[in-house]
């Protein structure tokens, strides 16, 4: 049986819940949960705010421990390797998305925490390709959101080929937001930090930012105008879009990892005149998480965490719901 934090309703507490896994697939693992990072789709999930949640539920898909088990046909995991484990657990691994490296775009894939049981638990289990080695630079304790967080804001740099030389933006200084500006610092990048919070600028110039913007100040925002080759949008709000593009380059990108709770509004023609894109992306391929994982190790990038035990799941989820967390949350399990 594993041992796991459920919840019975949409947004009820969660308490102790033990489950029968059934025989392990034959290209699945089991891994020991040692770590679980608490995210903002964690809480979504738990609410039903898409729909899709199954009760009892147990949710967590940012998990970091050790296989203790491995199926028949799994050749390239062993037993007692340490591994990372983000939203998705398993894809069809037969269609023309996993065949050419995006299996994050499979349009089978399965959710860590959709239709199954996640993280916040002693167990959980995975195709063992979804499942990624950690390596020696990164510290398990604080690699969980790399698995969600990190890989949102990673996968754009690698998907658009960002360059050393290009002048990124970063809305938002938050979960997302402020592993963005790590990654970016460290890649090379001149990075502008939006902000509707001024007193944020230390911290975010800390972060790695190069210069701030204060995104509440339209005169602010008119003084960068055609200044950046992209802007990673981390927030989930809505703004005023046509501000945003108008500090885009020609050929420009605005790019949405955050889920804004209405449509983008823009005019198209300032878009078509300057050869301007929008664009979104869904976390990354597991051989886009290797590399993160690498370039992380090589550069010291990693988010900033506050633990809590998992037996103070409901105190951490609260946090989270109605809290100003530093920046990510984590759950240690064992």
């Amino acid at each position: 049986m594993i041992r796991a934090y459920a919840a019975s309703e949409p947004g009820g507490e969660l308490t102790p819940f033990e489950y029968d896994p059934g025989p392990l697939g034959d290209e699945d693992v089991e891994i020991q949960v040692e770590y679980c990072g608490i995210c903002h789709s964690d809480l979504s999930m738990l609410d039903n705010e898409w729909g899709i949640t199954q009760y009892p539920f147990v949710p967590g898909h940012e998990v970091v421990g050790t296989i203790t088990a491995t199926g028949t046909r799994v050749k390239d995991r062993q037993i007692g390797q340490r591994v990372g484990l983000g939203w998705f657990s398993s894809s069809c691994m037969g269609c023309e998305w996993c065949m050419s490296g995006n299996h994050n775009l499979c349009l089978t894939a399965e959710g860590t925490i959709v239709g199954r049981h996640g993280g916040f638990a002693d167990r959980v289990r995975a195709h063992h390709s979804w499942t990624t080695p950690l390596n020696d630079g990164i510290d398990p304790a604080k690699a969980g959101p790399l698995f969600c967080g990190g890989i949102t804001v990673f996968n754009p740099i690698v998907q658009f080929d960002i360059k050393p030389t290009d002048h990124v933006g970063v809305i938002g200084i938050g979960g997302l937001g402020h592993m963005a500006l790590r990654f970016l610092k460290a890649w090379g990048c001149e990075v502008t930090a939006f902000s509707g919070s001024p007193d944020k600028e230390v911290e975010a110039k800390e972060l790695g930012a190069t210069h701030f913007v204060n995104s509440r100040d339209p005169e602010a925002l008119k003084a960068i105008a055609s200044s950046l080759d992209m802007i990673l949008s981390t927030v989930s709000a809505d703004l005023s879009w046509a501000d945003y593009l108008a500090t885009l380059r020609p050929k420009g990108r605005l790019h949405v990892v955050g889920v804004a709770p209405n449509p983008l509004s823009f005019q198209v023609f300032p878009m078509i005149l300057g050869q301007k894109s929008i664009s979104g992306s869904p976390l990354g391929s597991p051989t886009t998480v290797g590399k993160m994982l690498d370039f992380a190790a090589r550069h010291g990038v990693e988010p900033i965490t506050e633990m809590f035990p998992i037996s103070q799941v409901n105190e951490a989820l609260n946090k989270l719901r109605h809290g100003s967390p530093r920046y990510r949350l984590v759950l240690k399990v064992s």
